[in-house]
């Protein structure tokens, strides 16, 4: 998965969870069956556009920051956002040419055999490549009939996180799959309207911070009492969705904490601090 799909994926599995809906139930109150959804929901393909809004109204939730986030996602998913441009239409309008002399005589019955020659080498050559497209065709493994074939039945919750402690120090969470089933030690809205949460990962060992309902220009940081980790709304896309910090190292009873400082000159920074539990005897 790419990062924009794993995104989508945690905000879906969250928002199904917060509601409370079974994949059962999304089966019977949507026109998505339960394989479906389980394939959705674990990442093994990206829904529908409309699965996602299906979703958003079963749990009351407005479907604007999870439609962007799939906007994001599609175009990874598609390949449009590493589409190269497209090269400028060619002049394709006759042009007109000197009339040439007439051939001299006695070489119409060259020029007509040589005609001759480049029609059969022209209807060769047309064998040819028709017998290697055939034979190609043929080879090529059907992508239908691949689509159609039954997947087999995934795992939920089955994919693990790529490293642990200080190999996450510094590193995406989503791309090592530290954003699945994680904890959020703390929430809390902002003067601006903007909300962050610190989430923490116990399979990962690590903690980081996120934001949504922001403006281009906020900027989030944490720590956890080594280096300090910070994303910025870049753009658009950005505030339309969620944001997220790079990790930090946690150890059981240590402190994190995230601050937000508004893009506004007069917005006043603020900050929210938690404590991770230290493990059970």
């Amino acid at each position: 998965m790419t990062a924009e799909h794993t995104r989508l994926v945690e905000a879906l599995r969250e928002l199904r969870a917060g509601a409370g809906l079974s994949l059962a139930a999304l089966a019977e109150r949507t026109p998505y069956s339960k394989s479906s959804w389980e394939r959705y929901l674990n990442g093994k393909s990206l829904p529908p556009r409309q699965a996602v809004r299906e979703l958003c109204r079963l749990a009351n939730e407005p479907d604007g920051r999870l439609l962007a986030l799939w906007e994001i996602a599609e175009s990874h998913w598609s390949g449009r956002a590493e589409a190269p441009a497209l090269a400028p239409p060619t002049d394709e309008s006759p042009r007109t040419h000197p009339q040439e002399p007439p051939p001299p005589a006695g070489t119409g019955r060259r020029r007509l055999g040589g005609s001759r020659l480049l029609v059969l080498l022209a209807s060769a050559y047309t064998v040819i490549v028709g017998g290697v497209a055939v034979l190609l065709f043929l080879l090529l493994p059907d992508s239908e009939a691949q689509e159609a074939e039954p997947l087999p039945a995934a795992v939920p919750f089955s994919l693990a996180p790529q490293c642990h402690g200080a190999a996450c120090e510094g590193r995406d969470p989503m791309l090592l799959i530290c954003g699945i089933g994680p904890d959020t030690l703390a929430s809390y809205r902002t003067a601006t309207g903007a909300y962050i949460e610190l989430r923490h990962s116990k399979k990962c060992g690590a903690s980081w911070a996120r934001t949504w309902g922001t403006e281009i220009g906020d900027r989030l940081d944490v720590t956890a009492g080594g280096p300090t980790y910070g994303a910025r709304i870049r753009n658009k896309d950005d505030a339309a969705t969620f944001v997220y910090t790079k990790m930090a190292e946690v150890r059981p009873g240590s402190t994190v904490r995230a601050c937000f400082q508004p893009a506004s000159a007069d917005g006043e920074r603020e900050c929210v601090e938690a404590r991770v539990s230290p493990s059970p005897r």
